[in-house]
């Protein structure tokens, strides 16, 4: 008990020293730039309390669930004796890691989805949009996106691709759905891919690819096991501009029918 005290005493102590900087900054607008005390100081001062606390619980489940889930996970999903074969290296097709492309969109979606970030912003944009954009809605194309990038980063892990194929490909069509998308929509997509890689996203989406790289032959995983993260944060862009073009057109052909 009393080394688990410790421990935490240090974590919160490191958390702690990471966040001064921030708090330092906001404060010292408050009262050095813009002169005015803090309308609810109390309130601040135990929102930053909880605010802290709450990342040292995160940060601890993380290195206590998460990354070696994900890492147990990928190991298990490549072993021979789950994928049938005598040894890992007689694996010749794509086609034999099914289960790892359908467990890293799944997680993929989950995480998505239980993103607090994501589900903050979509609840924003829904009241400042006056319901235009629904909230399910977002989250539910964001996390369709993430889905899609693991499954398709996770198949670039087994087959030894090159990432930057899969880049430049994704921001061409990124850049043509932006020509013809709602310039509503456009800002709020392309925050999207960000919102996505955050607390819950990139400690599983991390150790899922660095254990995918570490269990199949000829793989390395500081070469390989990246990047999962890039193509998280590019396909959430091109699910919401498409489900944004997809809406327009149907507005637009329900409104011509009415007419």
């Amino acid at each position: 008990m009393n080394d688990w005290l410790m421990h935490f005493a240090l974590k919160l102590l490191e958390t702690g020293q990471n966040i001064l900087p921030v708090i330092t900054i906001i404060i010292g607008f408050q009262l050095l730039v813009i002169r005015k005390p803090l309308a609810h100081p109390k309130k601040t001062i135990s929102g930053f309390i909880y605010l802290l606390l709450g990342i040292v619980f995160l940060l601890e489940g993380l290195d206590l669930a998460l990354f070696p889930l994900g890492s147990l996970m990928a190991a298990q999903l490549t072993t021979s004796d789950f994928l049938g074969v005598t040894y890992l290296h007689e694996v010749s097709s794509w086609q034999t890691y099914f289960w790892v492309y359908i467990f890293a969109a799944s997680l993929g979606f989950a995480s998505a989805l239980a993103e607090p970030s994501l589900r903050a912003v979509s609840l924003k944009v829904e009241q400042v949009s006056g319901g235009t954009i629904r909230a399910w809605g977002l989250r539910l194309s964001v996390a369709i996106g993430v889905s899609l990038a693991l499954a398709l980063g996770t198949f670039r892990i087994v087959m030894g691709l090159e990432l930057y194929w899969f880049i430049i490909g994704s921001y061409i069509i990124v850049i043509v759905q932006t020509r013809f998308a709602p310039k509503l929509i456009i800002g709020l997509a392309y925050d999207s891919g960000g919102i996505t890689t955050s607390m819950v996203t990139v400690p599983l989406v991390s150790s899922l690819g660095m254990g995918l790289a570490s269990a199949i032959p000829g793989r390395n995983p500081v070469l390989d096991g990246f990047g999962l993260l890039a193509l998280a944060s590019i396909l959430p862009i091109i699910i919401v501009l498409g489900y944004a073009q997809i809406a327009h057109w149907l507005n637009k052909s329900r409104l011509s029918s009415n007419s």
